[in-house]
């Protein structure tokens, strides 16, 4: 998905610590905030379920190098692949506005 506003990639913007669970710089925009929640939502979702990348990738139709990606915070889901994601995993992934609010 195109990255809006010049945005660069989520985990750009780690200020401290390992992504996706870092300090993020005090500047960064709230694509590196929801990519951020995102990612650990998606890593919460397949620790859960005892999923690999692999299947999860088979599963939900998205290539494991484009979940890995997600993972890892270099790219933004698109809602295809976010619904996609969802609906193999059995549960939302998306943080919407709490990812904002829980900054601090």
């Amino acid at each position: 998905m195109p990255r809006s506003n010049n945005d660069q990639l989520p985990a750009t913007y780690v200020a401290s610590g390992d992504w996706p669970y870092a300090r993020l710089v005090e500047d960064a925009p709230v694509s590196a905030y929801y990519g951020q929640a995102f990612a650990r939502n998606l890593a919460a979702a397949m620790d859960a379920s005892g999923i690999g990348l692999r299947a999860l990738g088979d599963r939900a139709g998205v290539s494991h190098a484009t979940i890995s990606r997600l993972l890892r915070g270099m790219v933004l889901p698109d809602l295809g692949t976010l619904s996609r994601l969802e609906v193999a995993v059995g549960r939302d992934l998306w943080p919407g506005l709490h990812a904002w609010a829980d900054r601090d």
